[in-house]
């Protein structure tokens, strides 16, 4: 069932039960949000999404606000900015930036700072007053000094990941995020998935890897190969290197969300341990037999022509004195997608085998 009412002047046609927010959002009308992301359960406490409804007393959180027929809606009035900028600016009592980020582009917080012209009461500095990366959590770094108490965080591990880690604490002044019960995130049962910095709008949660890293260059869209979930991120790159992953949220199977080695296991592409050319024991060069027992010989680098014609000889071989089946193929979750089908086609129509695996089938 639909719903008229007018946004700005623009009549829209809502659906029955959405809020004033998305109805807004669905007809590209922006309203400035920081506490509510669309896949999260909507709370409304940040009040930055404040809008002013015709006949109303008033200024109305559009989060949490259900459409009703014949509503007629401001979303940006002079009125409505100047609370927006002194929420902002409340919200800057308290936020400490210590220069510390991944990020090459602002974050939502500091997009409506700049975009209000908010800023912190004269000769007032917020003083720090929480330690900077107070986690031992190898993945996730902290830095409570920039929370605005939003309880994205909160909100992402509970609703999105279904672990339950992080809480709010405290109480007036001295209300913060916790994890568990005011322990370590990891004896919390944390399983570092990084959810709580995908959704984190000041950067008080962020990816320890990146930090000391710098900012990215570019951001390169791929699929994960971990397993056949098919999830999609961000490589952040930066002069050639990976440095950083982060959520991308047009993902069409995972949006968001990431399990912490799709986030967090792309340091083997520049480890310095990975092979850069082929080996092959180097009796294979000479025409000598294998050694007996379990010395087999030193291995050397050679060029890829050498290293597959001693591979496809060796298999025709086997395949010729012991059948198809005497060969099995097993392939990594460190190659890309196209890599593995290749080498399954291979065994199947090439070798003529079903005996390939793969290190990270479900």
């Amino acid at each position: 069932m639909s719903v008229n009412i007018i946004i700005n002047d623009q009549r829209i046609n809502a659906r029955e039960g959405q809020t004033v927010l998305e109805a807004a959002q669905e007809h590209g009308i922006e309203i400035p949000t920081l506490c509510y992301h669309k896949d999260l359960s909507p709370v409304g406490s940040c009040r930055l999404c404040i809008v002013e409804v015709e006949g109303w007393r008033g200024e109305v959180a559009s989060c949490t606000l259900a459409v009703s027929e014949g509503m007629v809606i401001r979303t940006e009035t002079p009125a409505l900015a100047r609370s927006r900028k002194m929420i902002l600016e409340l919200l800057l009592l308290s936020y400490v930036d210590s220069g510390y980020t991944t990020s090459s582009h602002e974050t939502e917080f500091m997009r409506w700072v700049n975009r209000y012209k908010a800023r912190p009461s004269e000769g007032f500095e917020p003083q720090k007053r929480y330690v900077v990366n107070s986690d031992p959590n190898p993945f996730i770094w902290i830095d409570f000094n920039k929370c605005i108490l939003c309880t994205r965080c909160v909100r992402a591990c509970a609703e999105v990941q279904g672990r339950f880690v992080w809480g709010v604490g405290q109480r007036g002044h001295n209300t913060q995020i916790v994890a568990g019960a005011d322990t370590a995130m990891l004896e919390a049962r944390c399983e570092s998935c990084g959810a709580c910095v995908a959704y984190c709008p000041t950067g008080a949660l962020d990816n320890k890897m990146s930090m000391p890293l710098g900012k990215p260059d570019r951001l390169v869209t791929t699929t994960c190969s971990y397993c056949g979930v098919g999830c999609q991120f961000n490589l952040n790159v930066k002069d050639g290197k990976i440095i950083g992953v982060t959520s991308n949220p047009e993902a069409p199977v995972n949006g968001m969300r990431l399990c912490v080695k799709g986030r967090y296991g792309y340091d083997f592409v520049h480890h310095p341990d990975r092979l850069t050319k082929p080996k092959v024991r180097k009796y294979l060069l000479n025409g000598s037999k294998r050694k007996s027992g379990t010395d087999r010989g030193e291995f050397v680098e050679v060029n890829w022509d050498t290293a597959l014609d001693l591979v496809a000889r060796k298999l025709l071989e086997v395949k010729k004195e012991s059948g198809s089946d005497a060969v099995g193929l097993l392939t990594s979750a460190k190659c890309t997608n196209e890599e593995n089908y290749l080498m399954q086609k291979f065994a199947r129509q090439v070798i003529g085998t079903h005996n390939i695996d793969h290190c990270a089938r479900l």
